[in-house]
């Protein structure tokens, strides 16, 4: 019976030792939190869905607070939240243009296939199954990866197969963009309404075989703009936001609809009329000017 007494006495003094030990070394080698990670972490948008490029929201916040990311670093968060971490960091929160993902394809049911896949539904699956099973090298195969990426429900698959972006749902996070593998999902300004909805980059003949909404390089929306907002640039329409002002008169003189919005037929006849009477009208000043004095 001693025995057992004298053994629960030394398990209860070793354990007492220990748990000093223990405590004291819990101190000496503390970590210390900067209080100011809580705060942070409380206006930033919770979902932690990678799209400031850290593990999580807990590790955006202690980015921040150690100054090795911005105040305004959690896009989801919006403007309001990132005038809030600013103010908790004594720091100017920077103003930045609101921006929106936007999908460069518009192909879907248009773009030919080489065959009927029947794998996983998911977009990364069947780029592994030769190359995916649309002749467009470039195109989104619609299969959703970015639909289930998005913990804002602001991704969705179109009535034509192609992903689409609803701009009033949509943070910015990009982790939409991190799940295609064609990498077709940009950052644009949401301002901006006017889109190249294509991204292949072949030339013009090898574009149009593939795909019915293909942009072909033809040029016609750079001789349009009077803005110089668009260009060709490898076989592919460019628009350079600082300069577009959405006009939309690209839109009318795209033989193939590649650029979004679609103008309506109605809109492309008007427009053809407009460009035919001034036409006709320079021709008439110039044979007045060339006419000889009588």
């Amino acid at each position: 019976m001693n025995n057992i007494i004298i053994a629960i006495l030394v398990l209860g003094i070793m354990g007492g030792v220990f748990g000093l030990i223990l405590a004291v070394a819990s101190k000496i080698f503390e970590v210390k939190k900067d209080p100011r990670e809580e705060e942070v972490l409380s206006h930033l948008a919770g979902a932690n869905c990678g799209g400031c490029g850290f593990a999580g929201c807990a590790a955006c916040a202690a980015a921040i607070v150690s100054g090795s990311a911005p105040a305004n670093a959690c896009a989801p968060a919006g403007a309001e939240n990132a005038a809030e971490i600013a103010k908790i960091m004594g720091v100017a929160a920077g103003s930045s243009e609101k921006q929106v993902a936007f999908v460069r394809c518009n192909g879907g049911t248009n773009a030919k296939k080489r065959f009927e896949y029947r794998g996983v539904q998911d977009c990364i699956s069947a780029t592994k199954v030769a190359a995916g099973p649309l002749d467009c090298s470039f195109g989104c195969l619609g299969f959703g990866s970015c639909v289930t990426a998005c913990k804002f429900g602001a991704m969705s698959i179109g009535s034509n197969g192609c992903a689409v972006v609803d701009p009033e749902k949509c943070t910015n996070c990009m982790a939409c963009a991190a799940a295609c593998p064609r990498k077709l999902i940009v950052s644009t300004p949401a301002a901006k309404k006017v889109h190249v909805a294509c991204n292949n980059k072949d030339k013009g003949k090898i574009a149009m075989s593939v795909c019915a909404s293909s942009c072909i390089g033809c040029g016609l929306c750079e001789k349009e703009c009077k803005k110089d907002a668009i260009h060709v640039i490898d076989n592919l329409a460019v628009i350079d936001y600082a300069k577009c002002i959405n006009c939309k008169m690209c839109t009318k003189v795209c033989p193939r609809d590649a650029i979004l919005p679609k103008a309506t037929a109605e809109e492309k006849e008007k427009y053809k009329a407009i460009k035919k009477a001034q036409a006709e009208k320079a021709k008439a000043a110039a044979e007045a000017n060339s006419a000889p004095n009588a």
